[in-house]
């Protein structure tokens, strides 16, 4: 199999910067030839002794149509690499792409410029899903602007990709950030209640930061799942959610046990009220949330059953 390292951004987003500082990392100083394949081309360019540092060689694919599996068999026939890196363009659709079958993406990146983010978040939407979606790591760069929208970004990148590492970047370095005092919510009350907002909210901020709910107790409405595979004491209580168009729809809820669960039916509409705890869970391949319901109320489907992050 031949890895490749899928590098996603806009033009400008500083994707030469990242893949430039990569090449030059101890680290990716490894015998054979990396074929870098520049989708676009920048302002940046690529520093010649760095690529010959690295042993990298370079080709432009200036066409969507081009960047298919006959034209990047070409491209492997022709340098033998050991590795392929691919400054993808944001502008084609990444949800197009067809790599030869024995290419296996090794990691897939996205980057993107925190100034210009609400831009392309507004107008480009589908786009960056696309590329959002499959990416593990997602970093926003040039944030010295922005340092007071981090939260937003995070929340709106987190619900199309909730597992992504999300990284911000200023011109120091790496933001080390804590948005505790942003929640929409007083963590110091007897019981959260969650409305629609804070529930989504409450949903994305417990994977990163559990150890703020254990504990704790609330109260949100919900829609009731119980999956076949679930114990008889268990189900899960969940909002539909539009995480970036109306097409593009998920269910966001954790497992919480209940001893009434057998009484429940799937769709039923809720009023949990729960505390959290931090357990092992076979479906989450390891300990995240876990719901322990002191209250199941029969409750009336809200006006608007789905929330969305947009």
């Amino acid at each position: 199999m031949r890895p490749v390292y899928m590098i996603n951004g806009f033009l400008e987003s500083g994707k030469t910067e990242f893949i430039s500082y990569t090449l030059g990392q101890p680290y990716f100083q490894i015998r054979g030839t990396t074929l870098l394949i520049l989708c676009e081309e920048g302002e940046n360019e690529y520093d010649e002794a760095l690529l010959k540092k690295s042993r990298t060689v370079m080709e432009l694919v200036e066409e969507e149509a081009d960047f298919n599996p006959s034209h990047l068999m070409e491209l492997e026939k022709k340098y033998r690499p050991e590795r392929i890196v691919v400054e993808f363009n944001g502008m084609w659709n990444y949800k197009n792409v067809k790599l030869p079958w024995h290419w296996k993406i090794e990691q897939q990146i996205t980057i993107i410029d925190g100034s210009t983010f609400p831009m392309y978040y507004t107008n480009m939407r589908s786009l960056l899903a696309e590329m959002l979606r499959n990416s593990e790591m997602i970093i926003f760069n040039r944030c010295d602007t922005v340092r007071n929208d981090l939260n937003n970004y995070k929340r709106n990148v987190k619900a199309v990709n909730p597992s992504a590492d999300v990284i911000f970047e200023d011109s120091n370095g790496e933001i080390d950030e804590i948005f505790e005092e942003d929640l929409p919510y007083d963590l110091n009350q007897d019981v959260i209640e969650l409305d629609n907002n804070g529930y989504g909210i409450w949903y994305l901020d417990s994977m990163d930061h559990l150890e703020r709910y254990v504990g704790k107790k609330l109260r949100f409405l919900a829609m009731v799942l119980k999956p076949d595979n679930f114990p008889k004491d268990h189900f899960v209580p969940g909002r539909m959610a539009m995480t970036c168009c109306a097409e593009d729809m998920a269910f966001l809820g954790y497992a919480c046990e209940y001893d009434g669960a057998g009484t429940l039916k799937q769709g039923d509409w809720v009023k949990v009220t729960a505390t959290v705890s931090k357990e092992y869970w076979e479906d989450y391949k390891g300990e995240g949330p876990m719901l322990h319901a002191v209250s199941v109320e029969a409750a009336k489907a809200p006006k608007e059953p789905v929330i969305s992050f947009t």
